[in-house]
């Protein structure tokens, strides 16, 4: 087989919120997984790809700054592999994800889907919206503030009065679910699949794990998850995921986050062989 080329390209630094070692970490393990099997693989910045230095056929990167994501899809669209997709990347941002897992029957909380200067008092007593999670719907999380949880739609609305000051024109409004917070780490195609429970272990980003609390250790169908998960993967053209799944105390599992190429920090090493794997996977198939 001829030489593979690849341009890695990792994550800016304001997109990976508290999580800028562990991004690095994951994107240079997979590097090194891949340049074993044979690859080259040139390490490049967002800043980089935006400045055009990339030439490479061949793009494997954590990106999520705007102007990265929509040069990725160009390069996409001119012919070249882009993994993970800029389509699928932008399929994670908020509003575009619970539109798009909502419309395929992915099992996630109910939604509404609002302007921020939206009076919605009144449709969240409506629809019984008590404690509830507002989640900027634009775009990724860059703060803690872009998700918050609220107890009542007095509370909703003051925070919904936050964004659109903040500059942020659309939110996602989910219900809160009751049951046992669960974190997964996926990779499309590949048997890898692993979870945990993240408060447990002290694995947090903004601490709002805290809010479900620790796990009660409520049984539930692991295969069911990774199916469920699976599945949301493919409709939203993301191959390497992870996210956020909730269990109720009944064992019913649902999707309430979604990421495109997290960190994996609790797994870096055994998901890094299925990533690289996958990577090569799609080049094959594509060539």
């Amino acid at each position: 087989m001829a030489e593979i080329t690849i341009a890695g390209i990792m994550r800016a630094g304001a997109y990976s919120p508290n999580h800028i070692g562990n991004d690095a970490a994951i994107f240079n393990v997979v590097a090194d997984q891949l340049r074993k099997r044979g690859c080259v693989v040139n390490v490049y910045s967002e800043e980089q790809l935006i400045a055009g230095d990339i030439t490479e056929n061949i793009i494997v990167n954590m990106c999520r700054e705007q102007k990265s994501i929509a040069l990725l899809q160009q390069l996409e669209d001119s012919g070249k592999i882009v993994i993970n997709s800029g389509y699928g990347i932008e399929n994670c941002t908020r509003e575009r994800m619970t539109r798009i897992l909502i419309g395929s029957n992915i099992p996630y909380p109910e939604s509404l889907m609002v302007n921020t200067n939206e009076n919605i008092k009144d449709a969240l007593q409506k629809g019984d919206y008590t404690q509830c999670w507002i989640k900027r719907g634009d775009f990724h999380a860059m703060h803690k503030e872009d998700v918050s949880y609220v107890r009542h739609p007095e509370e909703a609305q003051e925070v919904l009065q936050e964004y659109f000051l903040r500059g942020i024109n659309r939110a996602v409004i989910n219900k809160h679910l009751v049951g046992d917070l669960v974190k997964f780490y996926g990779v499309q195609g590949t048997p890898f699949f692993f979870w945990f429970y993240p408060f447990d272990l002290g694995h947090s980003k903004y601490g709002h794990e805290a809010i479900n609390g620790k796990s009660q250790g409520i049984e539930f169908d692991v295969e069911k998850m990774r199916e469920i998960c699976q599945s949301a993967s493919e409709v939203l053209d993301v191959k390497i995921y992870g996210g956020d799944c909730i269990v109720s105390p009944d064992g019913d599992i649902k999707i309430i986050d979604f990421n495109d190429w997290p960190s994996f920090a609790p797994c870096r090493m055994e998901a890094a062989p299925h990533i690289a794997k996958c990577i090569l996977s799609e080049i094959k198939n594509r060539k």
